[in-house]
């Protein structure tokens, strides 16, 4: 069985790997290489009972690339709802820049994962996945939309960008393959961090239970994200 749940998962850093498995190379397809990264934790700067703060470390080769600071926080929307508020921040801490790739950066079409991203368990039939305007998973991989849908046989995940710029980033969705959706930080071209410099993205995930619909999911979003 394969890992469920969320995390913070990036294939390509400057040519490191922090996604886990082969790593696609142009022209030669996805490739074991010993370009492994690892993601070690540091501190909890706050652990509640409804959220934590975390500090982490990045690295590579034995150099520390990215430092990350980790924000989740939970709250209860409706009886039969409640959402997930996931930041995370990374901060560039070598001397020069650093550039964030993908599959798709790396010459495999469609295939921009990186930065959050949510698996979710596998039943029987694929769940339906929509935005407010577009439904399906040809329609709404690769789209922007301020929220993402997608809705099981007994559950619903709304997934909504809380930050302008994090709205920017194209939604990665998998339906049929696997339930798997997430925010894409490079989808046509590298993203790049200047030394010193942090990128910041903002998850809101709203967990139901049920089937919703677009109305029912727009609703959510519009309590659980806040200005």
């Amino acid at each position: 069985l394969h890992h469920l749940g969320v995390g913070v998962a990036v294939p390509d850093v400057e040519g490191h790997n922090f996604w886990g498995g082969r790593t696609y190379v142009r022209d030669r397809g996805p490739t074991e290489l010993d370009n492994h990264g690892a993601q070690r934790h540091t501190a909890f700067q706050l652990r509640d009972p409804d959220g934590f703060v975390e500090e982490l470390r990045w690295v590579a080769a034995g150099t520390e690339l990215l430092r990350e600071r980790r924000t989740v926080a939970a709250t209860g929307i409706t009886a039969t709802a409640w959402a997930l508020d996931f930041t995370f921040s990374l901060t560039n801490v070598t001397p020069g820049p650093l550039t964030i790739g993908s599959p798709a950066t790396n010459g495999r079409p469609g295939a921009a994962y990186g930065g959050f991203f949510w698996r979710a368990r596998k039943e029987a039939t694929a769940p339906r996945v929509f935005t407010a305007d577009r439904e399906g998973e040809p329609e709404v991989h690769g789209s922007r939309a301020d929220w993402l849908a997608l809705s099981g046989d007994t559950w619903s995940l709304v997934f909504a960008g809380a930050t302008e710029r994090t709205r920017r980033d194209p939604w990665f969705v998998r339906t049929e393959e696997y339930p798997g959706v997430g925010s894409s930080l490079a989808s046509d071209e590298r993203t790049p961090i200047a030394p010193g410099d942090t990128l910041v993205r903002r998850i809101v995930t709203v967990v139901a239970d049920g089937r919703l619909g677009p109305d029912d999911a727009a609703a959510l979003v519009r309590k659980a994200v806040s200005p």
